[in-house]
């Protein structure tokens, strides 16, 4: 038996575990069992985003259709397996549902891992298909597994919007970020204080002081204090919370200094997001990191996107240790606590939840 953890996609505090009889293998199929993961406000962008256009629900289908599985980022270890080139113990980092298990369909096997073949996930993005074995993965460290669950995916996506930011014509002397306490946002922050881009960041009163101390921020301001904020040649938004009026705000305050405004997520995912009515300066972006990553991997050489993420973000591992503590969440009624708390942005801004079962 297999514990699978169901949310309601109406309703994401709403939750059951339901045990699934895993059906026995057929020829090219493996078992994994899930050995840890993190729970982040990217999880419930996920699920706040599980449909039509991203389809997030549709990686890890639930018991009906309005029941889903969210994915998390972390690591499993294979324990039965008929597929080749996959043999049982190897252990790697992948995209999971919260499950005790996941049954795959390995294809384009390599010594570097597979890409699952199931059916219902051809059509999604290839980025979230990949499994990377442990041993041959560029961008594993033992002994940092916590910061890797909790930041990998979150550092690269942070990356590629600094990239997208800086590769524009022009490129920004500025960026205002909202959710400047999130995980996604930090790793944003610090990419681009590396490319010489003031930060500014916008949080709620209660992270005010930890965004200060990251040390990531240039100026810091909570949300009914943007209207204090003087911006200073050419400014980008970052929006991480996903409130439109907030948007409204920004665009508003910045002006015609404002050149590009980017939607990433929503942690504030019971926000009405309706359509903007007046808003000043250019019509905000949906930035869809799949999307992004592929086409500037054809942009460079093979390879070298892989070079240059992994480079940078085997070096941020150690960094996020300044500002982030990872918390350790054992056993289902615990993980579905920690999942609820995450909804409810009820997570110290400090700590970081690796679940296990």
């Amino acid at each position: 038996m297999s514990q699978q953890h169901q949310i309601s996609k109406s309703d994401l505090r709403d939750t059951q575990w339901t045990d699934i009889a895993p059906p026995p293998l057929s020829d090219g199929e493996a078992r994994l069992s899930i050995d840890a993961f993190a729970l982040t406000a990217n999880n419930v962008t996920y699920a706040a985003f599980g449909g039509a256009p991203m389809h997030y629900w549709n990686f890890f289908p639930g018991t009906s259709d309005n029941m889903g599985r969210v994915p998390v980022w972390g690591f499993a270890t294979v324990t039965e397996s008929k597929a080749e080139g996959v043999p049982v113990g190897q252990r790697m980092y992948g995209y999971f549902p919260i499950s005790e298990t996941l049954t795959v369909a390995p294809k384009r096997t390599t010594e570097r891992g597979f890409f699952d073949g199931a059916a219902h996930r051809q059509g999604l993005a290839p980025i979230y298909n990949f499994y990377s074995y442990i041993d041959t993965d560029p961008a594993y460290v033992e002994g940092t597994e916590p910061e890797q669950m909790l930041f990998r995916p979150l550092y690269l996506t942070g990356w590629m919007i600094c990239d997208s930011l800086m590769a524009g014509a022009p490129a920004p002397d500025a960026a205002v970020i909202s959710s400047a306490s999130s995980k996604t946002a930090i790793a944003a922050a610090h990419s681009l204080q590396r490319r010489g881009v003031r930060t500014i960041g916008v949080t709620s009163s209660r992270n005010l002081d930890f965004v200060r101390e990251t040390g990531l921020y240039d100026e810091v301001f909570a949300y009914d204090q943007i209207s204090n904020y003087q911006p200073s040649g050419k400014t980008s938004y970052v929006d991480f919370v996903g409130r439109p009026e907030f948007t409204k705000a920004v665009h508003t305050q910045c002006g015609e200094t404002l050149i590009r405004s980017l939607i990433i997520g929503a942690t504030d995912w019971e926000d009405k997001r309706t359509p903007i009515e007046d808003l000043s300066g250019p019509a905000p972006e949906f930035f869809f990191v799949p999307d992004y990553a592929a086409n500037r991997a054809k942009q460079l050489a093979d390879g070298e996107l892989d070079r240059r993420t992994g480079a940078d973000l085997v070096e941020f591992y150690p960094v996020s240790r300044k500002f982030v503590t990872p918390k350790q969440v054992t056993g289902l009624e615990a993980i579905a606590e920690a999942w609820r708390d995450t909804v409810d942005a009820n997570i110290p801004a400090d700590q970081g939840l690796v679940c296990k079962f």
